[in-house]
């Protein structure tokens, strides 16, 4: 039984009493899992594991031979069972038949659903044959970094012999397909005491006619394979020492949340992206080491790699030891300008006649020495996960560079990979992207009603989602909620108080480091009271004034400022109120305040039009149900201005309405949509009544 020999080593996590129960596709289940728990054993989506079991066939009632292997676009981490294709071994076997070389092999995934077992709608990947082939029951295939930096290197074949013996073989590099299915079959044959076998610069294939042999034949040999690298590297400086500093933890997000901006603009002129930022140690050793220069435009060697982190990151022009920030801005415009030309030569170099059109040109990865690593991608998991395969990136470079010399992909090899014509026709099957996918919004009172079914709706359409509130509790449990329902990647929180300056730009600040930038305002933090003006006093008066009117213009400005430096458009949707337009009694410090919002809307609408910044305002009006404004003494306020009691305050705000309805926080949302989606492209300056019909609110 494989044990923890150090921290760096794979545990043994199998629970002999757990996989009792279970059957031979449920073993697989259990032992994907298992492994893609642990990214030193693979990464997210990476890798993929398989069994061939005895099924009864539903037409005949025959025992067929069936493989159960990790379907397109699978995460074993993550998966279930509906996450494997299955096919027939016997239909698998006669797909040799069809076989023409391999000038032609990429024909053959379109025969692999004539060999699907009963009628499994998961589509089998383009790595069933290197599963089906091996004349193994259980095999894995995995990115494991030690393994990886072992067959990155330029001598990978002697290190896989001196490290491993005749136990594991050593195969050249080949692009996945039906042709390296063959090529592991033939050496699994020939080698019949061999575990496994390494794959130049792509992973390791592992297998056993058991579930849970296959398992600890996977850790034995990645900790082996860590184990080895430990000791040879133990007295070695990675990446050849340092060459610069690293700055400390706050002056790197401070760096960083000034550059996301600007890098995201400039990428961002066609379709919106989402950063990720990243500055833990692996990046900031390989960012600030002396091999940094010599080793990034080499790019990743594992295929898996590079799909997510393209041909090569760029290196930003930064120096921590003499840091001039503004110097550095200035020069991002010729550097992302620089790496867009130079793709396009790279793609015009190794073009094939019915390669698809050019994607996006920009980088996805972006280092900067001494502060860490950005990633851009088109949503926000995507981002955090190109950035966690370049760290993976990195330990390969780190290993093999401190053991030999490290090696990436050949450029027409990569670029064979990237535009693979399976590929780009799995890519044709991504689902259209959300009305909001890749937009990043902030909204204030986010804990409150209107904030939150605000926010719920945004990210119901693809946004990512700053909540800002003063409640703290509220806040949490809020943001909790979300993260339960849309996933941990899309929301983020900051405590904020609208009236202060410092609290307002260092939310901006947080939202640029953990998103990038900023597409969408919703200023919708509020107070309401009510007193007659004899009995308002100037306290109270300030106080709307100070969250209605001066926080509206602190939370809009730096929005502004934010949106100028991205120069890619905006919108600003203030929460304002149908009092703004129509007096109340007894509530003139809330009406002015109120009015006042809707004036500065107005005025920022006429400054932003130029740059593409719209600005519109949402007048609610009469929003009791899960609104904190009505908590207190407001609703007691209220009820006895209008002379009833808080349970029958609703039902005359509702016959108080033309269309005798009650306004709830989702509508609300619904115009805070309208005016952040596309579908008011054309609209700015503008006031959408919600507010179920009140005469006196007409704008006209």
């Amino acid at each position: 039984m494989t044990q923890t020999i150090t921290a760096n080593r794979l545990e043994n996590l199998w629970d002999d009493a757990k996989a009792a129960s279970m059957n031979e596709s449920e073993k697989l289940l259990y032992r994907s899992n298992l492994l893609g728990s642990d990214k030193r054993v693979t990464n997210y989506g990476g890798g993929n594991t398989s069994a061939k079991v005895m099924e009864t066939d539903p037409l005949t009632g025959d025992q067929a031979e069936v493989l159960w292997v990790k379907g397109s676009g699978g995460d074993i981490g993550s998966m279930k069972m509906d996450g494997f294709a299955t096919l027939y071994m016997d239909r698998l076997r006669a797909l040799k038949g069809k076989y023409r070389g391999v000038e032609h092999e990429d024909e053959m995934v379109g025969y692999l659903p004539h060999c699907t077992f009963a009628l499994n709608p998961r589509a089998a990947s383009i790595d069933t044959p290197l599963h089906a082939y091996v004349p193994r029951k259980h095999v894995d295939h995995v990115h494991s970094d030690a393994i990886i930096a072992i067959a990155a290197s330029v001598n990978s074949r002697e290190l896989t012999a001196e490290i491993f013996g005749d136990e594991i073989g050593w195969l050249p590099w080949k692009k996945p397909g039906y042709e390296l299915g063959l090529w592991l079959e033939k050496f699994a044959t020939e080698n019949p005491q061999a575990k496994g076998c390494v794959l130049e610069s792509h992973g390791l294939f592992t297998w056993a006619d058991d579930a849970r042999d296959c398992y600890l034949t996977t850790l034995d040999i990645i900790n082996k394979a860590a184990a080895w690298l430990e000791a040879k590297t133990a007295d070695a400086a990675p990446f050849g020492g340092v060459k610069r500093p690293t700055l400390e933890p706050t002056q790197r997000r401070e760096v960083a949340a000034r550059l996301m901006p600007v890098i995201r603009g400039l990428i961002s002129k066609e379709r919106h992206k989402v950063g990720h930022f990243d500055d833990q140690p692996a990046v900031l050793e390989f960012t600030c080491s002396q091999m940094l220069e010599t080793l990034a435009p080499l790019g990743t060697s594992c295929p898996d790699h590079f799909l997510r982190t393209k041909i090569r990151p760029l290196v930003v022009d930064f120096d921590p030891a003499n840091p001039d920030l503004d110097k550095t801005i200035e020069g991002l415009a010729d550097a992302v300008a620089a790496y867009r030309d130079d793709y396009a030569a790279y793609y015009d170099r190794c073009k094939h006649d019915d390669s698809p059109a050019m994607r996006d040109p920009n980088a996805v990865v972006y280092l900067v020495p001494g502060v860490g690593m950005i990633t851009f991608a088109l949503d926000k998991a995507t981002a955090r996960i190109s950035g966690e395969f370049y760290v993976n990136a990195i330990n390969v470079m780190r290993g093999a560079s401190s053991v030999s010399t490290y090696q990436g992909l050949p450029e027409q090899e990569a670029f064979d990979i990237e535009y693979w014509l399976l590929e780009e026709a799995k890519l044709q099957r991504m689902p259209k992207p959300k009305s909001l996918a890749g937009r990043v919004a902030l909204v204030t009172g986010g804990a409150g009603g209107i904030g939150a079914a605000t926010a719920e709706r945004f990210l119901r359409e693809g946004a990512c989602v700053m909540l800002a509130d003063i409640d703290a509790d509220a806040l949490k449990e809020v943001h909790e909620g979300f993260a339960a329902r849309h996933g941990r990647d899309v929301v983020r929180s900051v405590q904020m108080n609208v009236t202060d300056e410092h609290q307002v730009t260092g939310a901006y600040a947080a939202m640029a480091v953990e998103f990038g930038g900023i597409d969408i305002l919703v200023s919708n933090a509020g107070i309401a009271s009510s007193a007659p003006v004899e009995e308002t006093s100037l306290a109270l008066w300030n106080k709307n004034m100070d969250i209605l009117s001066t926080g509206y213009f602190l939370v809009s400005r730096e929005a502004f400022r934010n949106f100028r430096v991205q120069d890619i458009g905006g919108s600003v949707i203030f929460v304002a109120s149908k009092n703004g337009l129509a007096a109340s009694p007894n509530a003139s410090a809330y009406c002015t305040a109120k009015a006042a919002e809707i004036h500065l809307a107005r005025c920022l609408a006429l400054e932003g039009a130029g740059a593409g910044i719209r600005v519109n305002v949402v007048n609610p009006d009469a929003v009791l149900r899960g609104s904190r404004i009505w908590e207190g003494d407001w609703l007691d306020q209220r009820a006895s201005t209008y002379g009833t009691d808080k349970e029958g305050l609703e039902e005359m705000y509702r016959q108080r309405s033309m269309l005798k309805r009650s306004v709830l926080p989702e509508d609300i949302a619904e115009g805070a949509y309208f005016f952040a989606s596309d579908l008011s492209a054309k609209s700015t300056g503008n006031i959408l009544n919600v507010d179920a019909g009140n005469v006196q609110a007409f704008t006209r």
